[in-house]
């Protein structure tokens, strides 16, 4: 049985399945007889797209367009896969992500000596190069069409330098990839439960806060998070995101985690504001348990930032 929900406008939100349930969502838009996938999640992440689209009736050759939001690969990981069994498809990425579509090399070679290759295959599988004829780069403000229902994409840094967000008309809403955070189910009731996200290596605070402000410019509705689903009204989430981004940089600047043995003291650090900020009823264990990854690459992430403005 697919993990998927449906949403209004045509909008389906799939589950990734990326580590467990809920963590990343892949959406289908569909219009009329055409359908753009935004994420792609894993390859292994492609099976349950695979049977959503067999529960909403389309077939394969309906897919216009497969978009990851950015080539971080729990985005972009599937993105071989899904124009493989696509074979209609177009996929549209950001300029500076093109390369890596075309020559994933890099991306595997810099997940392996990570994560090691039993894990790397264990959580991402298999990605294979994609042909450059198939791929559409997305230049700033550029727009595509699925039937009459106009989609335009903007260049939106801060999280990554390679990362774009999509604007839809039809239902003024915003697939913001990572660019405007992460929200978990137990978060989205918080009083400030849409974090920023900071991996390494492109974190970018003067950029992240341009880049909130282009979102906010279309006045949307609904933010379609990848980690996790819709937001809505994010209007009153604004100041809340900016005050989480100046605070990441405080903690930079009273922890100054400029030494590598001091990372474990600096992601407790990380953990602790983070759990306090996010206001009453955040410090519950599923709180706490649903962050932890993220708590460890933010503050990964914040000390690769940090560390290269101060040799800068």
């Amino acid at each position: 049985m697919a993990e998927y929900a449906a949403l209004k406008h045509g909008i389906y939100c799939i589950d990734a399945l990326y580590v467990q349930p809920r963590v990343a969502s892949i959406y289908l838009l569909r219009e009329g007889d055409e359908v753009a996938i935004i994420e792609t999640g894993t390859f292994h992440s492609v099976s349950n797209v695979l049977a959503t689209l067999g529960e909403l009736g389309i077939v394969k050759s309906q897919v216009k367009y497969v978009i990851p939001t950015h080539v971080h690969l729990d985005h972009a990981g599937g993105a071989s896969e899904m124009m493989r069994q696509f074979d209609a498809a177009s996929l549209i990425i950001h300029p500076r992500g093109a390369i890596h579509m075309i020559d994933p090399q890099k991306l595997v070679s810099g997940t392996i000596a990570v994560y090691g290759e039993e894990r790397f295959r264990q959580l991402y599988g298999s990605i294979e190069p994609i042909a450059e004829n198939r791929i559409i780069v997305a230049e700033d403000r550029a727009r595509f069409k699925l039937e009459e229902r106009e989609l335009e994409f903007f260049d939106t840094p801060g999280h990554a330098r390679h990362h774009f967000c999509i604007y839809d008309q039809a239902s003024n809403g915003i697939f913001t990839g990572d660019t405007f955070g992460i929200s978990y189910a137990v978060m989205k009731p918080l009083e400030r439960g849409l974090v920023p996200t900071t991996p390494p290596t492109q974190f970018d605070p003067q950029a992240l806060y341009e880049s909130i402000a282009r979102i906010m410019s279309y006045q949307p509705d609904t933010l379609y998070l990848t980690h996790y689903g819709e937001f809505a009204n994010p209007a009153t989430q604004v100041d809340s995101f900016k005050r989480w981004i100046d605070a990441y940089v405080e903690l930079c600047n009273r922890e100054n985690p400029t030494e590598p043995q001091n990372d474990p003291a600096f992601e407790t650090a990380l953990g602790g504001m983070i759990l306090d900020g996010l206001g009453a009823g955040a410090t519950g264990s599923d709180v706490a348990r649903v962050l932890k990854t993220d708590i460890r690459l933010n503050a990964q992430g914040l000390a690769y930032w940090w560390r290269n403005t101060q040799v800068g």
